[in-house]
């Protein structure tokens, strides 16, 4: 599983330009999940997702969670985030996850967000989406389950 996570001081996702989901201050966070992924490999992502300290404090370290700032999450379900490209010009996606399982663990993984998050917003899995972002610092992060094992 794979989370390409932005500090974002506000983002929104668009479907046939008609807002889906929209958040304040917090991450937008683009899942990519793999063939090899679970439940299991989904709970230590969440955990670490949310987990984070990656906003500033009073003295401008990153020493602060998405829980101390009250932060929202906008979760985009992104299977480019398993593009192979290291043969050839055109991405071969063999190692994404199949659409029904990867469905499955995305909502997987949006339902315990939001168990501990009060404003998780979402796209739609497999949809054509427009997404905007106002990128803080700017601060991007991946995070890749295969580091966490």
């Amino acid at each position: 599983m794979r989370f390409v996570i932005q500090v974002v001081s506000q983002s929104e996702v668009k479907i046939d330009g008609v807002i889906k989901g929209s958040i304040g201050r917090g991450f937008m966070v683009l899942v990519g999940v793999g063939r090899e992924d679970n439940e299991a490999i989904a709970d230590k992502m969440v955990s670490k997702l949310l987990g984070l300290r990656i906003f500033p404090d009073d003295n401008g370290k990153t020493n602060l969670s998405l829980a101390d700032v009250d932060g929202e999450l906008l979760m985009i379900s992104q299977f480019t985030l398993y593009a192979d490209c290291r043969k050839g010009n055109r991405p071969s996606f063999i190692r994404a996850g199949a659409p029904d399982e990867a469905r499955r663990l995305y909502e997987y993984v949006v339902d315990r967000c939001r168990e501990r998050v009060p404003k998780v917003d979402t796209g739609e899995f497999g949809a054509d989406m427009q997404v905007s972002l106002v990128n803080e610092g700017p601060f991007t992060i991946l995070l890749d389950s295969e580091d966490l094992m």
